[in-house]
């Protein structure tokens, strides 16, 4: 017995850190096609079902391992999903792009060393998915303000985990299809000890029952099914409204869209809301009862600029409906700026304005900016420092209230919840995307969008000054889209819909319920391994344990 603990002692350094060894090579290898299954349901590849087999994957690599060596086994599988998921952020620098990998995989880490840690309780399954839910709060507020991108539910734009939004939002749809890829993976080790038994090593785990087989292939079949029981509001549509959309381009790509002439993207959106008016005199598009234009369609402060005003105001004037038009304005102390959603009436011109809450790190603000344009000198090319706006997008333009959500807020659930908490209907992205055009953060962004319309039972209408513009209906599907790097414009009729869904009624609550489970099952597992008491053994445990061992 002395002489086994010995070796035991010798052994956990292994375990704990260092290089891997040969026997750790098919974790390594799980975890990495984990992390690239997971990025192929993303869009725009779309391959939704992989989710689960991903997160599978990912949770196998890590199940019963030392803490540490799960937390690079899960960063390396991380870096695998988020090398590719957050491509689009190679414009502003291949640098910039490795960064962002390298911090946001640390959340990923460390969910993995909790997840080995939960594995060896009973009903791991669950506590693994509630885990992924801290790791989605915690990545969607630190740092500086949080970076709640690719998250699992924005895999799921239009597929059937995407009604669970409409009881707990976007963590309820990751918590939904994170529980069926960790039940996957607890079938598949169940099923291990038969496939072993099929060996002269393996004949002791011939006779292990089929129940917890059958059960827990009946809970990942039965997952995305229930997505399709899930019941929709009943309201009927209290009317329409018609909805102009204008995608006016720009005359650049990446850092430089903006072109080398002033004005250009401005005029690109007076030009096609021009052409928009011929086409409703001609009888070619129905006439609107508001217009859209994008975040950032004018690249002139038209509050300090009167050739910019006239240039709007003619094109309202023009079209003879309020338009939303997206600038970026200075503030009033001169030091600062806001990029504003303001409503421009034919008659009486620049009105009420919603002002973006929810600023993009190194895009429209650099945290510690005395510090690193010292040795980071593209920092100096955001510009003035901007500064988020203080209330609610609810913004009366004709007929109807709009929601305004600028560009990266649509991935922050409490802000697009406050504004349909105001009843506002529907919810207007402006988007500008121009600097990542072509990449695969458009349609990541509208799979976004897609998620919102449910989660709200709202119409959700995008305007983007380079695409992807579109419409989703209240429930999900894309019913108009334009191509990219295009000049577009159309007029939509949009259902007026204004109850309210279960999630829009609890907010965060699913949230911090899944957090909580999910925190309290790491501290459970640290007290019983503190405490020495002995670890159950579910299904698959002793292929786990065997695995374990020669990991070590």
């Amino acid at each position: 017995m002395a002489q086994r603990t010995v070796q035991q002692q010798e052994r956990t350094p292994a375990v704990a850190g260092g290089p891997p060894s040969p026997r750790a090579l098919p974790r390594l290898a799980a975890s990495l096609a984990g992390g690239v299954l997971l990025y192929l349901a993303f869009p725009p590849t779309g391959l939704w079902f992989l989710a689960p087999a991903g997160i599978a994957l990912l949770t196998l690599a890590v199940r019963g391992l030392h803490a540490r060596r799960a937390a690079w086994i899960g960063y390396l599988g991380a870096f695998a999903f988020l090398l590719p998921a957050l491509v689009w952020v190679r414009p502003i620098g291949d640098d910039a792009w490795l960064a962002l990998v390298a911090i946001e995989s640390l959340f990923w880490a460390a969910l993995a060393a909790g997840a080995a840690l939960v594995t060896r309780l009973r009903g791991w399954p669950l506590w693994v998915a509630a885990l992924w839910i801290v790791q989605e709060w915690l990545r969607g507020r630190f740092p500086v303000g949080g970076f709640p991108w690719v998250r699992v539910a924005f895999s799921q734009g239009g597929t059937p985990f995407t009604p669970y939004a409409a009881l707990g939002g976007a963590p309820l749809v990751t918590f939904a299809v994170v529980l069926c890829g960790t039940l996957l993976a607890a079938l598949l080790a169940a099923l291990a000890p038969r496939l072993a038994a099929l060996s002269p090593r393996g004949e002791r785990a011939a006779g292990t029952p089929l129940w917890p087989v059958a059960c827990l292939l009946a809970g990942v079949v039965a997952l995305p099914l229930l997505g399709y029981a899930v019941p929709r509001p009943g309201a009927a549509p209290s009317g329409s409204v018609r909805v102009g959309v204008i995608q006016g381009d720009v005359p650049g790509e990446g850092m430089g869209f903006l072109g080398d002439r002033p004005a250009v993207v401005l005029r690109n959106h007076a030009d096609q809301t021009h052409e928009l008016a011929r086409a409703v005199r001609e009888g070619r598009a129905a006439r609107p009862d508001l217009v859209i234009w994008p975040e950032n369609s004018t690249d002139i402060d038209p509050y300090r600029s009167a050739g910019a005003r006239e240039v709007i105001d003619a094109a309202v004037r023009d079209i003879g409906v309020p338009v939303l038009v997206g600038a970026v304005v200075r503030h009033p102390d001169g030091e600062h700026r806001m990029t504003r959603g303001i409503v421009w009436d034919p008659v009486s011109g620049p009105g009420a304005f919603y002002d973006k809450r929810r600023l993009v790190p190194f895009g429209e603000f650099v945290p510690f900016k005395d510090l690193l344009s010292t040795f980071i000198a593209r920092v100096d090319l955001v510009g003035l420092q901007s500064l988020p706006g203080t209330r609610d997008g609810d913004l009366k333009m004709g007929p109807v209230t709009v929601g305004a959500v600028e560009c990266y807020e649509v991935a922050f659930d409490d802000t697009v919840r406050s504004t349909v908490l105001t009843g506002a209907t529907p919810i207007v992205v402006q988007t500008n995307n121009a600097t990542y055009a072509l990449t695969n953060l458009p349609p990541q962004q509208l799979a976004m969008s897609q998620l919102r319309a449910v989660e709200h039972d709202r119409p959700v209408v995008i305007a983007a000054t380079t695409g992807i513009s579109a419409y989703v209906d209240p429930a999900g599907r894309v019913r108009w889209r334009t191509a990219e790097r295009v000049k577009d414009m159309a007029v939509i009729t949009v259902p007026l819909q204004s109850g309210r869904t279960l999630a829009t009624r609890v907010g965060a609550l699913p949230e911090w319920v899944l957090s909580l489970i999910g925190a309290g099952a790491v501290a459970l597992a640290v007290a019983r391994r503190r405490a020495g008491a002995p670890e159950p053994s579910p299904e698959g445990t002793e292929a786990a344990h065997d695995s374990e061992e020669e990991d070590r």
